[in-house]
């Protein structure tokens, strides 16, 4: 009977409700402008306590990025053309076009034995591991015919570049010269090989080598970071706790890629380095 009392009441007039009145939001505006034709911004967001998002635009100052920025000056430009002009040559078997690099690699071990991969779920390992050292990876390419060599070495020194050059003369006993682009690493210069070798043996090779040098923070002149970038890729993705395990990685790396042989094709040439990079150019810059 309670019930039914209930459903015969009288309902309640909604006109005749008093709200508290409050004041107007960010919202009430955006809503106001598009009714009154204005320009809104179309879509506000907000946070769970009610704060609005912060936008694309907004100073963030919790995050950074790193940048390389080369000193423009002419120097920069003769070494940047100097490379371009020789990745644009026509091909020539006698005097093939080499780029070199080396990068270090640090040899880590697991802290803890790694749980292997099962259906469903990753293989696992622990966020802490063992320093075991530091090696070199060496590594020196011929874009024109994608080939590669690439070994790796205990350490970074004169005598391990110089040994580096006698190897890559050996690799092209028929040419007349051999054009290497190099980055300013303070081994890589011609007396090196006079630190490491007797004088004729050293003078010998030299006449084999022509250097072209990238330009400082100009190290994306040179091919042979392509390389690396493949080999970081699809080889160094991995933990590696000694210099044996890494030297067989690498050179089955090597083997593989040169079966491929897969070109570097270079597009950039001077002439789109001076319509894009007009601002490196000193004598364009100052007007």
């Amino acid at each position: 009977m309670a019930y039914a009392r209930r459903a015969r009441a009288s309902p309640i007039d909604c006109r005749s409700v008093q709200y508290p009145r409050r004041e107007a939001c960010a919202l009430d505006t955006q809503i106001a402008s598009r009714a009154s034709g204005g320009a809104g911004t179309g879509r506000v967001d907000f946070t769970g306590d009610g704060a609005i998002l912060p936008q694309k635009n907004d100073l963030k100052p919790w995050q950074k990025r790193e940048w390389c920025t080369p000193e423009v000056s002419g120097d920069f430009v003769a070494a940047m053309e100097d490379v371009l002009d020789l990745y644009d040559a026509p091909y020539d078997a006698q005097r093939p076009v080499t780029c070199f690099d080396e990068t270090p690699r640090q040899l880590i071990d697991d802290a803890r034995p790694a749980q292997p991969m099962q259906p469903g779920q990753p293989a696992r390992e622990d966020t802490e591991y063992v320093r075991c050292g530091v090696a070199d990876i060496m590594l020196f390419c011929e874009p024109a015919t994608g080939r590669r060599e690439a070994w790796v070495t205990e350490r970074r020194t004169k005598a391990d570049f110089a040994r580096a050059m006698e190897r890559l003369v050996e690799t092209y006993p028929h040419a007349e010269v051999i054009r290497v682009v190099m980055d300013n690493l303070n081994t890589h210069k011609p007396g090196s090989l006079y630190d490491t070798f007797p004088p004729e043996k050293a003078n010998a090779l030299l006449k084999k080598l022509e250097f072209h040098y990238t330009p400082k923070h100009g190290s994306w002149l040179n091919m042979a970071e392509i390389e690396f970038a493949a080999l970081s890729r699809q080889c160094l993705d991995r933990r590696t706790s000694d210099i044996t395990t890494l030297a067989r990685l690498v050179n089955a790396w090597k083997d593989a890629r040169n079966q491929c042989g897969t070109p570097i094709r270079w597009q950039f040439t001077s002439r789109h380095a001076r319509e894009t990079m007009a601002r490196c150019y000193p004598s364009q810059s100052t007007g």
